[in-house]
C-alpha cells in the first residue's frame, strides 16, 4: 500500500486570494527555514570555529582525515565551509593526500542538516517516516561513495592524479570570489545578524552562540510545522503538477535541478533540507528526491572551485587540485552509483529501512545522528590522541 497521503482528495479547493496568501506564507516560512540553517551554522562556528583549523591537525593519516572531515562538517553544518577551509590550508602547505580524505568526510558530514530538519516531523509517525528516509538517503549515498573511492584513493591515488591533470588546464589569476554570488547570504544576513546581536546582548561568549543554535532549531521546528499546514492546502491540482514537473519529471531532470538550485544558493544543506518537508508531506516521493540530492552533491562543489580561483602563485595548483578532487569525487560517485542498478538501490532501500526503524522508536533517530556524525568520529579521534 502506498503510504503517501492523497492530498487532492483529502482537502477542499481554496480561493485565489487564499492561494496568493498561502504562497506568500510559504515564501516567508522557507525564508525562516533558510535563516534557521544559517543561524545554526553560524552558532556552531562561533562556538567551535576557532578550533576548526586545530581539528584538522589530528588528520595525521587518511583514516583520521576522514573522521575529521565528518565531525568538523557536522559541527559547522556546511561542507562548503569545510572545503573552503581545506582549500586555504592546502594553499598554506597541507598535503593534498591528507586533504582528500577530509573532503570525503566533509561530504558525509554535511548531510546531518537534512536529518535535523526531518526531526521537525517527529510528532507525526507517517510524515516522520517519509521525511527521515528522504534525509538519510543522502547520508547513505555519501557513505557508499566513501566505501568505493576511499580504498581506491589509498591504493592508486585515483582522485589525486585525475585532479592534478584537470587543475593544470584551469590555472589562472581570476578571482571569482563566492561573496559576489552569494544571493541567499545577502537575503538571510539581516535577520541572522539581528538574532546574533540580540543573543550577544543577552549572554557572553560562547553561551550566546549556544543560544543561537537553540533559536535556529526552534525556527526549524516552527517553520516546518506551519509549512506543512500551508502546503497541504496549496499542493492540489496544478500546483502539485508544477512541482512534480520541476523536480519529479525523471532522474535526469532531478539531478539537473539539484545541480542548478545548489549552485544558485551555494549550499547543498539548504537545497536538500528544503526537500525534506515536501517528502514528509508526500508531495515528493523518495524516488523523486533521491536524484535531486545527487545533483545537489555535485552543485555544492562550485563553492570550493570558486574559492580556489582566488589563490595565486606557487600554491595555486594544489589549491585548485583539492577543489577538483571535491568535484571529481562527487561527479564520479554520482555517475557510478546512478548507472549501476545494484549500487543505486543500496541508499534507497537503506534509507527506507532506517526510516521504518526510527519511526517505530524515535530514540533510534537520535542514536543515529549522534553516533554517525559525532560519537564514532570522536572516539577514533580520541583514541588517536591516547595512542599517539
Amino acid at each position: 500500500m502506498d503510504p503517501t497521503p492523497t492530498l487532492d482528495k483529502d482537502l477542499p479547493s481554496i480561493s485565489r486570494r487564499q492561494q496568493i496568501m498561502g504562497w506568500i506564507s510559504v515564501l516567508v516560512l522557507l525564508y525562516l527555514l533558510i535563516v534557521a540553517v544559517s543561524v545554526i551554522s553560524r552558532g556552531f562556528r562561533a562556538a567551535v570555529g576557532d578550533e576548526a583549523e586545530e581539528l584538522f591537525a589530528f588528520a595525521t593519516n587518511p583514516f583520521l582525515g576522514l573522521m575529521v572531515g565528518i565531525m568538523s562538517t557536522a559541527l559547522v553544518q556546511s561542507s562548503s565551509t569545510t572545503t573552503s577551509i581545506i582549500v586555504s590550508l592546502v594553499a598554506g602547505g597541507l598535503p593534498v593526500s591528507i586533504a582528500i580524505p577530509i573532503i570525503m568526510g566533509a561530504n558525509l558530514g554535511t548531510s546531518v542538516t537534512n536529518t535535523l530538519v526531518s526531526l521537525g516531523h517527529i510528532g507525526n509517525k507517517n510524515e516522520f517516516k517519509l521525511a527521515f528516509s528522504a534525509a538519510t538517503v543522502l547520508d547513505l549515498f555519501n557513505l557508499l561513495a566513501v566505501v568505493i573511492f576511499f580504498p581506491l584513493e589509498l591504493m592508486f591515488g585515483l582522485l589525486e592524479r585525475l585532479a592534478k591533470i584537470s587543475a593544470t588546464f584551469f590555472i589562472g589569476d581570476a578571482d571569482l570570489s563566492v561573496d559576489n554570488l552569494d544571493f541567499v547570504g545577502a537575503l538571510v544576513r539581516p535577520l541572522r545578524d539581528l538574532i546574533r546581536t540580540m543573543t550577544s546582548a543577552l549572554l557572553p561568549d560562547p553561551y550566546d552562540a549556544i543560544l543561537q543554535v537553540l533559536i535556529g532549531m526552534g525556527l526549524i521546528f516552527f517553520s516546518i510545522y506551519f509549512l506543512g499546514k500551508v502546503l497541504k492546502r496549496l499542493m492540489v491540482g496544478k500546483a502539485k503538477e508544477i512541482m512534480n514537473t520541476a523536480i519529479g519529471r525523471g532522474p535526469v531532470s532531478g539531478i539537473l535541478s539539484g545541480i542548478l538550485i545548489t549552485i544558485l544558493v551555494q549550499s547543498s544543506s539548504t537545497t536538500t533540507s528544503l526537500m525534506v518537508p515536501l517528502a514528509g508531506l508526500g508531495i515528493l516521493t523518495l524516488a523523486q528526491i533521491y536524484p535531486f540530492t545527487i545533483g545537489a552533491n555535485i552543485g555544492t562543489t562550485v563553492t570550493s572551485l570558486l574559492a580556489a580561483t582566488s589563490v595565486s602563485g606557487p600554491t595555486a595548483l594544489p589549491s585548485l587540485q583539492i577543489a577538483m578532487v571535491h568535484l571529481l569525487f562527487n561527479f564520479l560517485a554520482s555517475v557510478l552509483i546512478f548507472f549501476v542498478p545494484f549500487l543505486y538501490r543500496i541508499p534507497f532501500l537503506g534509507s527506507q529501512w532506517l526510516a521504518t526503524t526510527a519511526s517505530e522508536n524515535k530514540l533510534w533517530a537520535f542514536v543515529y545522528v549522534l553516533g554517525v556524525f559525532f560519537v564514532i568520529p570522536g572516539i577514533f579521534l580520541g583514541a588517536s590522541l591516547l595512542f599517539a
